[in-house]
């Protein structure tokens, strides 16, 4: 599946501006992490993958991570795309474990990208560009902001990726920044 067909998928399901944004966003921070983890040759899968994850979110919370077998299988997707998608959501809503570091990948950056967009929103700029680590560490030490944004998935992202904390933290906000004008643009086109 091309990143344009995927697109073109998500938005049948998904017409809420915040959710083709965060689809977007994590597409382009699992690019980013493909390429500098050396999996560069798999950089349009994990950003398939990423744009995707959420397909059936919108209009099936509750089937959050079930539904999208359905879906998936219907527009051609093959097993290791739907696993990489339902595995995004374990102990959550599914009960399939990453096991691929692109999965895990996908596991930990899924909720930290949602705190990143978060913070920016609260900074005088308004954008990620001139956020830093420090400033990012003190809301997520911060349990009333952005409250949905579970910090035990980021901590066990980290944990199943053997990556400290920090190094997570750092690593997602240094992949969505030079995206960040690309992805307003893009979902404005839409």
């Amino acid at each position: 599946m091309t990143y344009e067909e995927a697109l073109a998928l998500v938005r049948t399901y998904n017409k809420e501006t915040f959710h083709l944004t965060h689809a977007i966003t994590v597409s382009k921070v699992m690019r980013r992490m493909a390429e500098a983890l050396g999996y560069g040759d798999e950089a349009d899968f994990w950003a398939v993958v990423g744009l995707i994850h959420d397909i059936d979110f919108e209009q099936w919370p509750d089937e959050h991570c079930k539904k999208c077998v359905e879906l998936l299988t219907q527009a051609g997707c093959d097993e290791r795309t739907i696993h990489a998608v339902v595995c995004h959501g374990y102990g959550l809503c599914s009960d399939v474990a990453p096991e691929h570091e692109m999965e895990k990948v996908l596991f930990a950056t899924d909720e930290l990208t949602g705190l990143i967009g978060a913070c920016a929103k609260m900074r005088p700029s308004g954008s990620i560009t001139d956020m830093d680590l420090k400033s990012l560490k003190k809301k997520y030490k911060s349990k009333g902001f952005a409250a949905g944004c579970s910090r035990e998935v980021i901590a066990q992202g980290a944990e199943m990726l053997g990556w400290e904390l920090d190094d997570l933290l750092s690593r997602t906000l240094e992949a969505m920044k030079p995206d960040e004008a690309s992805i307003i643009a893009e979902v404005a086109a839409l």
